[in-house]
């Protein structure tokens, strides 16, 4: 089973994120670096929702934003770990609509279910697979573990 390894200061600003939100969708992008079992994600960007048909129960990250934190995040020696997104008043499932809209395999997805305007549940699900035929959400562990962290990015 792939793991996500947030510090507790990256978990509080996604799930902080939605509630901002409430009660349309956020998003974000999660950067970091492979691991051998998943990611730890170094930061997570908080994107604009560009949706205005839907933005209450759909989510969609400009190509030119995206493209922007993809180019920051290897300046510093990362890459897009996954994405992030809530759900208002709706499980922190992924419904059919993320799973169509998924095409970054072998990256986590990460699903906040903000009930009246306060944020719950959290869950990740890697995106495995080889091509969209293929591809599948998998239940995802998420690691909230800062001393982990530091000590894996420090040395000590």
């Amino acid at each position: 089973m792939s793991v996500l390894r947030l510090t507790r200061a990256i978990y509080d600003q996604i799930r902080a994120h939605g509630e901002e939100t409430y009660p349309n969708e956020c998003c974000g992008v999660l950067v970091g670096r492979s691991l051998a079992d998943g990611w730890r994600v170094g930061a997570a960007i908080a994107a604009g929702n560009t949706r205005i048909d839907s933005a209450h129960n759909r989510y969609q990250i400009a190509p030119a934003e995206l493209v922007k934190i993809e180019r920051e995040a290897r300046r510093l020696g990362q890459e897009i770990a996954g994405f992030y997104h809530s759900h208002p008043d709706h499980p922190a499932q992924w419904s059919a609509t993320d799973f169509a809209e998924a095409h970054w395999l072998g990256c986590s997805y990460v699903i906040t279910n903000v009930s009246e305007g306060k944020a719950t549940v959290t869950h990740s699900f890697y995106l495995a697979g080889d091509t969209e035929v293929d591809k599948r959400f998998e239940q995802e562990t998420i690691r909230v573990d800062d001393e982990a962290i530091l000590s894996e990015t420090t040395g000590h």
